[in-house]
């Protein structure tokens, strides 16, 4: 490829790339500077069979193993321009960052994306939330490269939110930019809020570890948390991935974990909790075979 589709790193470590800090390569990875590159390497990639994949920080991913194909990153489609309350930003574009600018603004609406992160192209490909609030409820439309490799603007209707899903999982669409419906508010109420929940993100997650946030979504009526700490695996290891002892429904990275390593225990875990309970939990995060 030779840099014709911009910046690119052969054998990048998987660690680099994720949150969860996990072992392992990835063959290529590259970054586009433009849409027309994008869809130019997409283009390449689609007409010679190259396996590949988009990543935002990878902060849902689980690699488990070494990747032989090609990881296409946004962070250059980053651009970001706010008129009034609407805001038209690049995929590329950290989500907490936004957040907190967006903040500074008296802006209100992305409060609950202050502790996520992800960029926002990740963020409305799986509808990313929290605190009874996601990306559906702020995104007017979204910029998107389609499966002829053309690009199309999709309302938020179009799109098909739902829980930790889109539109955008069901096809091979590519999200490049986005406009956010934003509303104003008291700028000192926003950054309060924002400062009491990344307090209570501290004292209740183990944040001072890579993970990739919650493994598995709550059941309804109950916290999947709460059995998995009540089946005795907070502290429980498969190598260096171990079930956090503060937050069971985090695992976490204590060494040089690979993804084979947290898979084998989320699967111990959801495997437990069906045989005790009779529940089958749903797991959030991804696995990249």
């Amino acid at each position: 490829m030779n840099g014709r589709f911009g910046l690119e790193i052969n054998d990048a470590l998987i660690k680099d790339y994720t949150t969860y800090k996990l072992s392992g390569t990835i063959k290529k990875v590259v970054f586009p500077s433009s849409i027309s590159q994008l869809q130019a390497l997409l283009n390449y990639l689609k007409k010679r069979k190259i396996k590949y994949m988009v990543l935002g920080f990878g902060s849902n991913l689980i690699f488990t193993k070494n990747y032989d194909g090609v990881v296409i990153k946004l962070d250059k489609l980053n651009e970001l321009k706010i008129d009034n309350n609407l805001v038209r930003v690049g995929a590329g574009y950290s989500l907490k960052k936004l957040a907190v600018k967006t903040a500074n603004l008296g802006l209100s609406g992305l409060e609950f994306a202050a502790g996520i992160p992800a960029t926002v192209g990740g963020a409305i490909y799986m509808n990313a939330g929290a605190y009874n609030s996601a990306m559906s409820a702020i995104v007017k439309d979204v910029l998107i490269i389609d499966d002829q490799l053309e690009l199309k603007t999709l309302s938020n209707r179009e799109l098909d939110f739902g829980y930790r899903t889109s539109l955008l999982q069901q096809h091979d669409y590519i999200c490049v930019s986005a406009t956010l419906e934003l509303t104003y508010k008291n700028k000192g109420e926003i950054l309060a809020l924002i400062k009491e929940r990344k307090k209570r993100r501290l004292e209740s997650q183990p944040l001072e570890y890579p993970s990739a946030g919650s493994v598995f979504r709550n059941p309804s009526g109950d916290y999947a948390g709460r059995l998995i700490e009540q089946l005795g695996f907070k502290g429980k290891k498969v190598k260096g991935a171990m079930v956090s002892k503060k937050h069971a429904n985090f695992i976490i990275n204590i060494g040089d974990a690979s993804g084979a390593d947290v898979k084998k225990l989320i699967m111990k875990i959801k495997d437990k909790v069906k045989k005790e309970y009779d529940i089958d939990l749903i797991i959030e995060q991804e696995f990249i075979e």
